[in-house]
C-alpha cells in the first residue's frame, strides 16, 4: 500500500519525487509477485507516466522514449503502454485518449479519474461505492460488468481558486 494518499497528492503540493519513487517501487514489487518483467522500455515508460499527475498520449511517450534511444516506431510505446495497462501499472484515460500511471499498482481497486479541464491535472480517486452501484444496477438486467472507466471533468483546486 502506498504510504500516503496518492490520489489527493495530485492536486496538492507534495514531494513528487517521493510520490513517484514509492509508486514505482510498488509497481516493481507487484511485477515480481505476478511473475512479469518490467523490461527497460516498460520501466522507462512507467517512469515517464509518473513524472506528473496528468495523462500522456502514446505519441508523447513515444517521443520521450525515442529521445532516450528506445526506438521511434509507435509499437514501441503502444506495446509498453498495453503491458502496463494489462498488468495494472497504468490506466487508459479514454476521454483524453491518453495514459496515466496507476497510483495503486498491484492492488485491486475501482478508480475514478478526476480531470482538470483547464490545466490537465489528473487524480485517481477511489470509486468502490460507484462500482458497487453499477454492479447492482447491471445485476438487475442480468449483465456482468467486466470493466469500467469512470472519468469526471472539472476544475482542480488551483484552477478553481484562479477562476
Amino acid at each position: 500500500m502506498v504510504a500516503f494518499t496518492a490520489g489527493t497528492a495530485a492536486f496538492a503540493p507534495h514531494d513528487h519525487s517521493r510520490c513517484a519513487a514509492s509508486i514505482l517501487a510498488h509497481a516493481e514489487a507487484a511485477a515480481e509477485a505476478a511473475g512479469v518483467r518490467l523490461t527497460p522500455v516498460r520501466r522507462r515508460t512507467l517512469e515517464i507516466l509518473l513524472e506528473e499527475h496528468r495523462a500522456l498520449g502514446a505519441y508523447e511517450v513515444l517521443d520521450r522514449l525515442a529521445q532516450e534511444g528506445f526506438g521511434n516506431k509507435p509499437p514501441v510505446a503502444y506495446r509498453a503502454l498495453d503491458f502496463l495497462v494489462e498488468h495494472g501499472f497504468a490506466h487508459r484515460i479514454r476521454r483524453l485518449n491518453a495514459f496515466t500511471a496507476c497510483m495503486h499498482p498491484g492492488e485491486t481497486h475501482a478508480p475514478a479519474f478526476l480531470i482538470c479541464s483547464q490545466c490537465g491535472a489528473l487524480a485517481e480517486a477511489p470509486a468502490e461505492a460507484v462500482r458497487e452501484a453499477l454492479d447492482t444496477a447491471a445485476d438487475r438486467f442480468g449483465f456482468t460488468i467486466e470493466r469500467t472507466n469512470i472519468e469526471a471533468v472539472g476544475l482542480c483546486p488551483a484552477c478553481r481558486t484562479a477562476a
